[in-house]
């Protein structure tokens, strides 16, 4: 098997500077910081049930029962699930119509400001929805509706900005394994509000929305100081500009045109100058482009079963085998876990190969039985965790992949080709139909 120019030439870290490692880290982190801010939330539904019908837990034969249910908005634990799913369902669904703009808006807008924006509201709209509402015991439905509305819209800047910066930075050689390893974000995002949640938990749900927010809040201030968007900032020469100094000795990871000659790029140089004008393409372009739907709607299904164990495991871990809260959600790490190694890996694999087709298709494929395994699971902690990663391996690998590395594929086709204000949209595309299959499957 010919290995890729990558390797053969020893190329792949040679050429990043210091610059890159600092994209690679800010984007990392502040997206693992949006997804700690989410993972808060499934982290402390029994606490928050708890909370929300508290004459369904009253014990205390000296506290009336008038008193003890004054602030309860749920009569059973039962009716309070299903407003929690409903709120997951809500923020889904607005999560995924703010992808579909937000996309839009960070191809013709500095990516920058729309990151550290989102970043900063959503963490302020999370400090009114924990906080504020429990020290006020202040508890309505109506508003925690419209909170977790605003949430998933402002929630909705992080991905498609981060995927384009990075897509700004790193080309196509070896983008497999970079954005690989980089995908891990949202499973370190899971894993770090986790650990935030149940560090804090003992002093009431409200304190961990209180620390992820501070935290999400302090990493947007960092993204609008420290984030440089293109290496054009810096007067580094763009990814497109390096590439076409090279010799492409492989076609390109998905479908594009098949005579490089054919194509005329978006763009143009002007003379004496080394400023490119690109011209952002539509939203009705990007999803013509090849390869954009199939994805996407192969994005909605994968998307579907990884949310439910997002919002859903560490209340299945306590209340099918009556765990503790705090002890469901570390377990509930080592899904992520999985996802991490097998977003890696695949993509590394996918490098090698220079397809993703089919390592996507096997590991899909090998995802039903572990699915099938996990769902037999006896009630020991080291065998769950075991098939909880396994299961993350072959469902949170593929949805790493799709969602990052094959979406920067999409938005660096030939067709394209200079128009790096495709990224975002593109980016926005997938993950927002992906959202609408995560939200249907709330139901």
């Amino acid at each position: 098997m010919a290995w890729p120019n990558i390797f053969q030439r020893g190329t792949l870290f040679s050429r990043f500077s210091h610059h890159h490692v600092v994209v690679f880290l800010l984007t990392f982190f502040s997206y693992s910081l949006l997804h700690a801010s989410r993972k808060t939330f499934s982290n402390v539904k029994v606490s928050i049930s708890k909370q929300w019908t508290p004459s369904a837990f009253n014990k205390s034969i000296r506290l009336p029962v008038e008193i003890w249910s004054s602030n309860h908005l749920f009569p059973s634990a039962e009716e309070a699930t299903l407003f929690l799913g409903t709120l997951d369902t809500i923020f889904l669904f607005s999560y995924a119509v703010g992808l579909f703009i937000s996309g839009i808006v960070g191809d013709r807008l500095n990516l920058r400001w729309v990151l550290s924006f989102g970043m900063c509201s959503s963490a302020l709209v999370v400090f009114v929805f924990g906080p504020v509402t429990e020290w006020l015991h202040f508890y309505n439905k109506g508003l925690y509706c419209c909170l977790w509305i605003g949430n998933g819209l402002l929630q909705s800047t992080g991905w498609p900005c981060v995927v384009a910066v990075m897509g700004n930075w790193f080309g196509k050689a070896g983008r497999g394994v970079v954005f690989g390893l980089w995908s891990a974000c949202a499973s370190v995002g899971n894993i770090l509000g986790a650990c935030l949640a149940s560090s804090v938990l003992q002093y009431g749900y409200e304190y961990a929305f209180l620390v992820t927010a501070a935290v999400q809040f302090a990493g947007g201030i960092i993204i609008f100081f420290g984030l440089l968007v293109s290496p054009e900032e810096i007067g580094i020469p763009g990814i497109e500009a390096e590439e076409n100094f090279e010799e492409d000795s492989h076609r390109p990871l998905i479908n594009g045109a098949e005579n490089e000659d054919e194509y005329e790029p978006n763009y143009s140089i002007q003379e004496g100058s080394t400023t490119t004008q690109v011209k952002a393409i539509s939203f009705y372009q990007a999803c013509c482009l090849p390869g954009v739907i199939p994805y996407s709607l192969a994005y909605a299904c994968l998307k579907l079963v990884n949310y439910s164990f997002f919002f859903w495991l560490p209340f299945y871990l306590s209340n099918n085998f009556g765990w503790k809260e705090a002890e469901a959600d570390k377990l509930s790490i080592w899904y992520d876990v999985g996802g991490i190694i097998g977003g890696t890996l695949q993509g590394f694999v996918s490098d090698v190969l220079q397809k993703r087709a089919p390592v996507l298709a096997l590991s899909l494929l090998l995802a039903v039985g572990s699915l099938v395994g996990y769902s037999r699971s006896p009630n020991d902690k080291s065998i769950n965790a075991l098939l909880m990663a396994v299961t993350g391996f072959f469902i949170g690998g593929p949805s790493n992949m799709i969602s990052s590395a094959i979406s920067a594929d999409l938005g660096h086709q030939e067709l394209i080709q200079g128009s790096s204000e495709a990224l975002a949209t593109v980016t926005g595309i997938v993950d927002g139909t992906g959202s609408i299959g995560a939200a249907v499957g709330q139901n």
